[in-house]
């Protein structure tokens, strides 16, 4: 017993010293610490997959701590983010869950703790970045369009409007840009630091091929209900019904196109085409929005009309 609680102190102390490091790169060295912030995560999964949750609650204290100390207060929030979701990955890495349920519980501790941290920043701080960001983007534009006057050269109204369209969108889907950056977030975190916990024993579920991902139909019925709304309802630009339908509706038309990707990737399996197939697929429909609205509703045909089942039944 004497000799687990040494090993459970050295191995604590060894990870904290990496998670110190780690946190140092982030925060003093420009460029580097964009990446090495990913790993931040790291020590907490490590030390949580093989000890308990009052360990690993301890653990996480003990970072803040040293966080406050070798960085300012500004360096708590990062270590909180990072070292919560760190946490509940590890937890659930030690009981065993599957790959998709570690990655949607880690996103979203990572969302929750994102909204909760700007909350306070806009409560106590009066720190609103997120609308700083949006006057810094329109007076952009208004100095741009100045700028032009004042050379003399006509500036065309729609092109303005475009813009302010624009930056009204982005303010509208500021919500769902959290969710999909919470989510993104996760999975280079996963990505990055799942082979290093392999390489040191930890054992971790594989995903299941991209290929045999499906989204549950309900979404389907979501996204219909959600755009026959967007489509009848036209509540007034600014509400709370076109904030939340927007929202919704931007979210669901992601996710179908998700589906429709890994019907592009079901498809070319037994076909043996190359993987490349799907890259160039995923390549052209950033590119051109007409092959990102067939696949869009590829996934939505293959949701609905359960077109790999149908596929399955001619073989």
């Amino acid at each position: 017993m004497k000799n687990k609680s040494t090993y459970k102190l050295t191995e604590g102390a060894i990870l904290l010293a990496i998670f110190t490091v780690l946190l140092l790169m982030t925060l003093y060295i420009p460029g580097l610490g964009l990446v090495v912030n990913f790993f931040l995560a790291l020590p907490f999964m490590m030390f949580s997959a093989k000890h308990d949750w009052k360990s690993a609650s301890v653990f996480t204290i003990a970072a803040l701590i040293l966080s406050l100390i070798v960085g300012t207060f500004l360096a708590i929030p990062i270590a909180l983010t990072y070292g919560v979701t760190g946490v509940v990955i590890g937890l659930m890495i030690g009981k065993g869950k599957s790959r998709l349920a570690i990655f949607v519980a880690g996103s979203l501790v990572f969302l929750a703790n994102t909204i909760i941290q700007y909350a306070i920043a806009v409560a106590l701080f009066n720190m609103n970045m997120i609308e700083e960001f949006l006057v810094t983007f329109k007076e952009s534009i208004n100095t741009s369009v100045g700028m032009l006057e004042n050379m003399g050269q006509t500036v065309d109204e729609s092109v303005v409007e475009q813009f302010e369209s624009t930056v009204t969108l982005m303010e509208t889907l500021m919500p769902s840009m959290f969710v999909m950056a919470s989510f993104m977030i996760v999975f280079l975190i996963q990505l990055l630091c799942f082979p290093v916990l392999r390489r040191f024993g930890v054992k971790v579920q594989q995903w299941m091929p991209f290929r045999e991902m499906s989204l549950p139909k309900s979404l389907l019925w979501y996204y219909l209900l959600s755009l026959i709304a967007s489509m009848f309802v036209q509540p007034e630009v600014g509400s709370y019904w076109h904030w939340a339908i927007t929202n919704l509706l931007f979210v669901l038309q992601f996710l179908m196109l998700v589906q429709g990707f890994t019907f592009i990737a079901y498809y070319s399996h037994p076909k043996g085409y190359s993987k490349a197939i799907l890259v160039v697929s995923i390549i052209l429909a950033v590119l051109i929005p007409f092959i990102l609205y067939i696949v869009r509703i590829l996934g939505i045909i293959d949701l609905g009309f359960d077109l790999r089942k149908r596929m399955g039944e001619k073989k």
